[in-house]
């Protein structure tokens, strides 16, 4: 029997831990291992006038302060790792290696957020340029927006929970962190190890519960910064709520990669099985559609299969597990759902396609048609399909097909065409000798179209967190007036 993990709300300085709670139940132990304190209609009205009133403090402390425990917390994170780690395993089913490397990332985005945060300042504009500016000096500063609202998703809790709440704070904003329903415990357990670092508890807030309690913070005037990550569906419903507030969207994908003729085949396959299937290809980047030239179509076929096959599935509390469980049963399902549904189109099937309760089979689908499900939607599982091109210019085309626009990889040695893929390809980011997924957390990510909108790394997100603030210095030059 797991210790069940108590995950409290965060209102207004205060942890609460009278009222309801509900159970999650680990996808791969088939039990309770965390029970999250569900958020009250009273509670959401405290946290946002808590929320306007603790903006003026955050936003007083200096940017050494702010960065100071940024260092602190990223420092505590790399010391509490395993406990991390073990909590991704047991709401999530996620196995060690994958939640190690989350870690590791939480650690490095508090880390390049303390940086960013040192960096915030502004400029001093060129007012004497014009006629009507000599005489006059304007300086610009970055200013923080406001109380932030972060919505985060399950399959990162941790590391976007991270992004979201270090760039707000850098930034000098107070944040409402409202928590993925299947991870409470662990996203509580990284605002504890910030708070412990030295934020403030005016800095943030934790509110527990499902959409609704999203759909109330959104709408509510006091937020001046939602930053969601989730579906599309959750993601239209979220920039409707929030009406005429920034809105920052991170959302879904059906991520491509490209293996053009002259690449590695060997090497290709090995990344794609590595990257298509860690966190049971739930990732908004993960490898779903692999286009392959039909020269090195069932060579790469082949190689992928045997790299899949080798997979260690099982439980996510071993050390030496590729694979875990999905979120849940129904997520399985859907994916064992659609690879039937392409074999009955005439699509192979590889490998998998099978499930035992969330544990879904790494799957490999060859030759589906172009509109089968597992092409055209955002599958989000265990789950590779790949599909043979012959003009490098029409499969470009297809993957701008698609209504998702994230990020795509591209296996070749040609600069043409890796310079015309970047070009070309409706995405917001290109991998070139790698698979779509691959992230850098300081680097900008994000996407076009349905993937949605804004870029997330702290450098970026603090952009969107702050807002610019002119002073005007009428009769004062340091240019001259003559």
């Amino acid at each position: 029997m797991n210790t069940i993990h108590e995950a409290r709300c965060l209102v207004a300085g205060e942890w609460l831990t009278e009222g309801a709670y509900s159970d999650r139940i680990g996808p791969y132990v088939r039990e309770p291992v965390s029970r999250a304190r569900t958020t009250q209609p009273g509670d959401i009205d405290a946290a946002l006038a808590y929320a306007r009133r603790a903006s003026r403090f955050v936003a007083r402390l200096a940017p050494a302060t702010r960065a100071d425990i940024l260092e602190r917390a990223a420092a505590s994170v790399s010391e509490q790792g395993e406990r991390l780690t073990r909590l991704l395993a047991l709401e999530l089913g996620k196995p060690l290696k994958d939640g190690r490397g989350e870690v590791l990332r939480v650690a490095d985005t508090l880390s390049v957020a303390a940086a960013e945060a040192r960096m915030i300042g502004g400029e001093v504009l060129p007012v004497a340029g014009w006629g009507r500016g000599i005489g006059n000096t304007a300086i610009t500063q970055r200013a923080p927006a406001g109380p932030v609202l972060a919505i985060t998703p399950f399959n990162a809790p941790a590391n976007l929970l991270a992004h979201k709440l270090a760039a707000s704070f850098a930034a000098g904003n107070t944040t409402i962190v409202k928590p993925p329903p299947q991870a409470p415990a662990v996203s509580t357990a990284l605002v504890e190890i910030l708070l412990a670092a030295g934020m403030p508890v005016e800095a943030v807030q934790v509110l527990h519960g499902g959409g609704d309690v999203g759909a109330r913070l959104c709408a509510a005037p006091q937020i001046a910064v939602v930053s969601f990550t989730g579906g599309v569906t959750a993601g239209h419903a979220v920039a409707h709520a929030a009406g005429p507030k920034r809105v920052m969207l991170e959302l879904g994908g059906n991520a491509a990669t490209i293996v053009c003729e002259d690449a590695d085949i060997g090497q290709a396959a090995l990344v794609c099985a590595r990257t298509g299937f860690s966190n049971s290809g739930q990732s908004c980047i993960s490898v779903q559609r692999v286009y392959v030239h039909r020269t090195r179509f069932e060579a790469f076929a082949e190689s992928l299969t045997a790299e899949v096959k080798a997979l260690v599935v099982g439980d996510p509390l071993d050390p030496g597990t590729d694979v875990g469980s999905m979120v849940d049963d129904d997520a399985a399902e859907r994916v064992v759902s659609w690879t039937a549904e392409a074999a009955g189109q005439g699509a192979r099937v590889a490998t998998g396609g099978t499930r035992e309760g969330a544990v879904m089979a790494p799957t490999v689908v060859l030759a589906p048609p172009a509109e089968a499900r597992v092409v055209r939607e955002e599958v989000f599982g265990a789950l590779v399909a790949v599909l043979p091109y012959d003009d490098f210019d029409d499969v470009l085309a297809e993957c701008n097909r698609s209504a998702y626009g994230l990020q795509a990889g591209l296996f070749t040695h040609d600069v043409r065409r890796i310079i015309t893929a970047w070009r070309e390809l409706e995405v917001g980011g290109l991998v070139v000798n790698g698979s779509s997924n691959f992230r850098l957390d300081h680097v900008p990510f994000g996407g076009v179209k349905d993937s949605g909108m804004g870029r997330e790394s702290p450098r970026w997100m603090i952009e969107d967190f702050t807002v610019t603030k002119t002073l005007m210095l009428k009769g004062l030059t340091i240019w001259g007036d003559e």
